[in-house]
């Protein structure tokens, strides 16, 4: 119980220091924030955890592929946000998104590549 708890904290801390740092300085945020941070915490606690070597990989490879059909949302947003605002962006960011996860699903399946 101890564990899960400094677990908690630990990520819970990053997120709201990547907030605070970004609140400061837009660049410096966004750098911070497009390091894979949540994705080496979740890696060292997977390790931390006796996870297998083979999911740890797993992890990462299908990161790598998730990331992808991410990207557009981070053209789209700020000059939607600009125009219409933070919820319309939102909404449509994640339209987007799931739009282009789906579509980039089925170009990787022809590669052998399953992520659905």
């Amino acid at each position: 119980m101890v564990y899960l708890i400094f677990k908690y904290a630990v990520t819970s801390f990053l997120v709201v220091l990547i907030s605070e740092v970004a609140k400061r300085s837009d660049k410096l945020g966004g750098l911070i924030a497009a390091l894979p941070l949540v994705t080496v915490l979740v890696l060292f606690w997977l390790y931390f955890e006796k996870q297998s070597v083979e999911k740890i990989a797993n992890h990462a490879w299908y990161t790598f592929w998730y990331v992808i059909p991410t990207l557009p949302m981070f053209l789209i947003f700020p000059y939607v946000v600009k125009h219409y605002g933070f919820w319309i962006a939102i909404i449509i960011s994640i339209v987007v998104t799931i739009l282009s996860f789906v579509v980039f699903a089925n170009i990787t399946k022809k590669f052998g590549i399953h992520l659905l």
